[in-house]
């Protein structure tokens, strides 16, 4: 864990500068990734370069190659395995892995080998679980795999929403001394604060804080989306400084 009192804020970023004001803001570790507007996908090798000339930051990698659901075809399992062997060469610590089979349970082969890729690495299992059949189910196939966290928003929109199944996986965690749960999803200082109180065995939280910053564009040409139809190409999402610090000093606080 990053501090002294044995708890841990990891910031999920998806660019240098969210990853700067991350650090800044005194987070333990990075989640990095990219695309984090659809969930976030795998992170370029050249960003974990460009964090790792300024900070020797705790990083872990997520390994999505799209957007979607969780069942990855062969071929989708090969090339998280080459991007886990080249983001490790890169100077990543760990990462964020999982996949599930069609009827909702954890995919015990394909995590397998992208544990194996991962050559001893810190491991996580994303937010798969809170889209499968059973998630304290899926926590124990975590634990029998080695892997050393479960990030988790209890399976349900938010972690607030999640906090009953959060609760039951917190438990299951010191019943059998199993991975560490990281509580993500809507997580922010006050939210954090409350989990505290009341789930007071609690000690890892996942966020981004993000806030939306106004593109410098002066020109401005509407009606030609990069994107999807709809989608604000002129507010920009970057990790907030303030939202960290906040957050961190949350978490320092004495239950």
């Amino acid at each position: 864990m990053g501090t002294e009192n044995n708890t841990l804020l990891e910031v999920c970023v998806d660019s240098y500068a969210s990853a700067m004001a991350a650090i800044r803001g005194g987070a333990d570790r990075l989640e990095l990734c990219s695309a984090l507007s659809v969930g976030g996908l795998t992170p370029w090798t050249e960003l974990l370069l460009q964090i790792r000339e300024a900070s020797r930051i705790p990083v872990r990698c997520l390994m999505r190659p799209r957007a979607g659901d969780f069942l990855y075809s062969e071929e989708e399992i090969d090339l998280l395995c080459m991007q886990i062997r080249s983001l490790r060469q890169a100077g990543a610590d760990g990462f964020v892995v999982g996949a599930l089979r069609a009827d909702g349970t954890l995919d015990h082969q394909a995590t397998r080998r992208l544990c194996a890729a991962a050559d001893g690495a810190g491991l996580t299992l994303h937010r798969a679980i809170d889209v499968s059949l059973d998630p304290l189910q899926t926590y124990r196939d975590a634990a029998a795999l080695g892997i050393d966290t479960v990030l988790t928003s209890g399976a349900a929109a938010n972690c607030l929403a999640g906090r009953e199944t959060i609760g039951q996986l917190l438990a299951l965690r010191d019943a059998i001394d199993g991975p560490e749960v990281l509580i993500g999803a809507g997580v922010n200082a006050a939210v954090l604060a409350q989990l505290r109180r009341e789930l007071p065995q609690a000690r890892a939280f996942h966020m981004s804080g993000k806030a939306e910053v106004e593109s410098s564009m002066q020109f401005r040409r509407e009606g030609v989306p990069m994107g999807l139809p709809g989608l604000d190409e002129w507010h920009l999402s970057y990790t907030s400084e303030k939202a960290v610090r906040a957050a961190r000093l949350a978490l320092a606080q004495k239950l």
